[in-house]
């Protein structure tokens, strides 16, 4: 998770900021709104945690999306894959070995995107999700629903149908014999 001294994010993030000359030209050419956060943003909240990550990622060379796509990858699914090396084949299909670092990514991933303003569930996530699955839970055995045997179909098919030609005679008797009763 992320804290607000973390210099390991720090440090990632000013290496992917680092830009050629060729790179500095073109910034200056084109403008700071084309990848440099000219100006501070509004930030989610008014935590201690929200101003680090909001101040941090107004300081890089990059948009707040790309920021929030390195934080998160840092300190959020770096933990998560580590915590999920830990663990084997079987135990990996329990959900109670799985539920606490899977809880931590995604409150990890939310809180960092309520911070810097980015909507959630946004694509990434979404991506990163589908990857998680993909790559830890593709051998867990799934619990699918198959129709039921013929004979119980058959039974649940047949039993409003012969009740109807019995409600007809009732109705019709019921007519015949002259009494309008209900």
């Amino acid at each position: 998770m992320y804290l607000p001294g973390n210099q390991k994010t720090k440090k990632c993030l000013k290496m992917r900021g680092s830009l050629s000359s060729m790179g500095f030209v073109g910034i200056l050419f084109w403008g700071f709104s084309y990848g440099i956060n000219a100006e501070k943003q509004a930030c989610g909240n008014k935590s201690d945690i929200c101003e680090d990550l909001c101040s941090l990622c107004d300081s890089s060379f990059y948009t707040r999306t790309e920021c929030y796509e390195t934080l998160i990858m840092i300190d959020c699914h770096e933990p998560f894959k580590k915590t999920m090396s830990n663990l084997s084949a079987t135990d990996l299909c329990t959900w109670d070995n799985i539920m606490s670092p899977y809880d931590n990514f995604t409150v990890c991933t939310e809180t960092k995107a309520e911070c810097l303003w980015i909507p959630y569930p946004n694509k990434l996530v979404e991506t990163m999700f589908v990857d998680i699955h993909a790559k830890y839970f593709k051998s867990c055995p799934t619990q699918e629903y198959g129709d039921p045997p013929p004979s119980v179909v058959f039974a649940l098919v047949m039993t409003p149908i012969c009740l109807i030609p019995v409600m007809v005679v009732l109705v019709v008797m019921k007519t015949k014999n002259g009494d309008r009763r209900s």
